[in-house]
């Protein structure tokens, strides 16, 4: 077995990834995704590759790559069909609300107008996010009437037609915190509390992380809403909510973890690269079974 990792750039994480495949005596290789190339009438030496884990911080090039890896048959962790869906939180929104997961209210529009009168059918305040996105960013919290037509106006003149898919949540008044669990296949294997002062708490943004507990109750809304998706190796971003409970915010496909291992003392790594070798083992049943297209629970919804 060989092990291909997909990645941009060496950070803590892919440093525990190896050493994890090492303490393995697995065979891998280092694969730059500013410098691959496909051959789409074959594949060459990726057909050589067990199965390849992708840790692209790209997103555009971590979804590619897996979907011409996936319709070769060369299984990925994740598959394409999951980092499709993870990748544009409209997706993850219709794959959770199709598979009953509780999330925040979500409304979509497609002009300014219209965003303006869901926003305020909603009432203040509300959270507008890009469809793609991560790390908090070109994330707002509106809180006026004022602020909505300003940002809804920066949106529609930025020119990319993703910034006029106006993706609208419900803000939920979190105490100072939100969740980040990791789920590795149908198990939640740890899980953090990201705190700040700030209404933000991506631990990208400043975000502190402590030890949270995975009981029974936040197991299963992580496993079902990783389910939802696909499943495989995913963080689930959990909000509490006084009178519902534990709501799902978002789901990642590529996860970071270097915060979460210290804290937990979880070797998260190694779940991640055994999750990754099991997957390489069932290559010909993946390459028997496997078809490129979106997730069903997607399918199904948008009927």
């Amino acid at each position: 077995m060989k092990i291909g990792v997909l990645m941009t750039r060496l950070r803590i994480e892919e440093k525990w990834l190896f050493e994890a495949l090492e303490k393995r005596g697995m065979a891998y290789e280092k694969i730059d995704d500013r410098e691959v190339q496909f051959n789409l009438d074959h594949p060459g030496e990726w057909d050589s590759y067990s199965v390849v884990l992708e840790r692209s911080l790209s997103y555009g090039r971590g979804l590619y790559a897996c979907k011409i890896l996936n319709g070769w048959g060369i299984p990925t962790v994740n598959t394409s069909a999951v980092e499709d869906t993870c990748g544009d939180k409209l997706w993850t929104s219709a794959a959770l609300k199709f598979a009953g997961v509780p999330q925040p209210e979500v409304r979509v529009a497609f002009t300014p107008e219209s965003a303006l009168a869901a926003i305020e059918a909603m009432g203040y305040p509300v959270v507008l996010k890009p469809v793609i996105g991560s790390w908090g960013r070109m994330v707002s919290k509106i809180n006026d009437r004022d602020a909505a037509e300003a940002i809804l106006e920066h949106r529609e003149v930025l020119g990319n037609y993703q910034q006029n898919i106006f993706y609208i949540q419900e803000y939920i008044q979190k105490p100072g915190r939100d969740i980040r669990a990791f789920v590795v296949g149908d198990k939640t294997i740890a899980a953090i509390y990201r705190t700040s002062e700030h209404w933000i708490t991506n631990t990208a943004r400043g975000g502190q992380g402590s030890a949270c507990e995975v009981t029974p109750e936040l197991d299963k809304i992580c496993v079902d809403a990783a389910r939802a998706v696909g499943g495989g190796v995913l963080a689930v971003d959990i909000l509490e909510d006084k009178k519902r409970g534990l709501l799902v915010n978002e789901v990642n496909h590529t996860m970071e973890f270097h915060t979460s291992v210290p804290v937990t003392g979880i070797d998260i790594p190694g779940f991640v690269i055994d999750y990754t070798i099991e997957v390489g083992k069932k290559k010909d049943e993946f390459r028997a079974q496997y078809h490129p297209v979106p997730h069903a629970s997607i399918v199904e919804i948008l009927r």
